[in-house]
């Protein structure tokens, strides 16, 4: 099932075009030889100092110094006291911005994932970012990471996805200003989700 791996210069483009373009791509997790991988079907984009919903909109910190680096890596952060979500570093150095992988559609090692989740109810198995990641065990341990060289997480290409198969609507539990609230920055795969 493996295909070729994106290259820098995908993650290395506009956080927008690229949180559209991660649609239908794979997103690949190997713990001790296994693969676990699933169809990336629900992105939302995050985009600069000035995006008030973006964790760099109180500056650079050591929390979001990933976010300000190279594009192409993982930006990895906990929330609740529970929960991480994934995050793929995009457009420039020195320019904070990411998408994060919201929702996937599984694929190999299944019954893995759902021994990871405690074998939740049917449709609830990756669904949301901290979903995805307790059942891929991503975790703060990967964070900065390059999906680009590692074996450990990574993405892969897949088919290009239709324009016709993609909803946008705003970015789900903002709760900072109006205008970071209606931004159109969430992408899903028509079905998927």
């Amino acid at each position: 099932m493996s295909s070729g791996r994106l290259g820098r210069d995908f993650y290395a483009r506009d956080t927008l075009k690229v949180a559209r373009e991660l649609l239908g791509k794979r997103l690949v997790r190997v713990i001790d030889g296994e693969r676990l991988s699933g169809l990336i079907v629900e992105t939302e984009a995050y985009i600069g100092e000035e995006d008030r919903a973006c964790h760099a909109s109180r500056g650079r910190t050591p929390r979001t110094e990933v976010m300000y680096g190279p594009p192409g890596h993982a930006y990895i952060y906990f929330i609740y006291g529970m929960y991480h979500c994934l995050n793929v570093v995009t457009d420039g150095v020195g320019f904070p911005a990411a998408v994060l992988i919201r929702g996937i559609q599984p694929e190999e090692s299944v019954e893995y994932m759902r021994r990871n989740r405690r074998f939740p109810p049917e449709g609830e198995l990756t669904n949301g970012p901290g979903k995805l990641c307790q059942a891929l065990a991503i975790d703060r341990s990967l964070n900065g990471l390059d999906l680009c060289q590692s074996d450990l997480l990574f993405i892969e290409e897949t088919r290009a996805v239709d324009p016709g198969e993609i909803e946008v609507t705003p970015r789900i539990g903002i709760r900072t200003d109006e205008i970071a609230k209606r931004r159109p920055w969430r992408f899903l795969l028509g079905g998927k989700v």
